[in-house]
């Protein structure tokens, strides 16, 4: 299947401009720079104009203020900097296979595959990249403490963001409010939420 090029802002590409840098930190550095760049594409397909459109990387800072914020407040146990640095890498898997979303029709699978092939390279080059491919795929798996909280705050910032765009007018995002809904399974995360949801402009 041939896979739809990823929309994003003008400019050369974070993943291009690495070529020839003189060290693997530069270079993983500035293949980073493409994620300021793509669009994060769930939101163009609802109709969000380019110019209003959240980067992937600005998607990320967002998940990355909630853990802090929310783990000080809601979460004494977790382990907060394992959660903070799992946060600022989970979406580096698409510097290379882009913003794969479900209606681009890719299997959970192959996109998986993707993003490991591309956080990868990415990542393999550092000094500590094996520790850090290594918490990306905790974060995959899903399975300990941290991983399940951040998968659960990945959706509450994309309710958080849809809530934004709806009070600024442009669109009518209930389809996100329920996809997070569904995610969202903690009660001081799901009291978030309800806060979020009252937020959101009458109809």
């Amino acid at each position: 299947m041939k896979r739809r090029k990823m929309a994003m802002k003008g400019g050369i590409p974070g993943r291009r401009l690495s070529a020839g840098l003189p060290s693997a930190l530069l270079k993983s550095c500035m293949e980073f720079n493409h994620l300021k760049h793509l669009f994060r594409q769930g939101w163009l397909r609802a109709g969000i104009t380019r110019a209003r459109c959240e980067t992937v990387a600005e998607h990320t800072l967002g998940v990355s203020l909630l853990a802090l914020f929310l783990a000080d407040e809601h979460f004494p146990k977790i382990n907060k900097a394992k959660l903070l640095r799992m946060a600022l890498l989970h979406d580096f898997g698409e510097i290379y296979a882009g913003d794969i979303i479900p209606a681009d029709g890719v299997s959970l699978a192959r996109k998986h595959r993707l993003e490991k092939t591309s956080i990868r390279k990415v990542l393999g080059r550092l000094p500590r990249g094996r520790q850090y491919l290594a918490l990306w795929q905790e974060f995959e798996d899903g399975r300990t403490a941290e991983a399940r909280l951040l998968r659960e705050l990945d959706r509450l910032e994309m309710a958080l963001q849809a809530c934004a765009y709806e009070r600024e007018g442009l669109a009518d995002l209930s389809r996100f409010f329920a996809s997070a809904d569904k995610a969202v399974t903690s009660p001081a995360l799901r009291k978030v939420l309800r806060n979020i949801q009252r937020a959101r402009p009458r109809r």
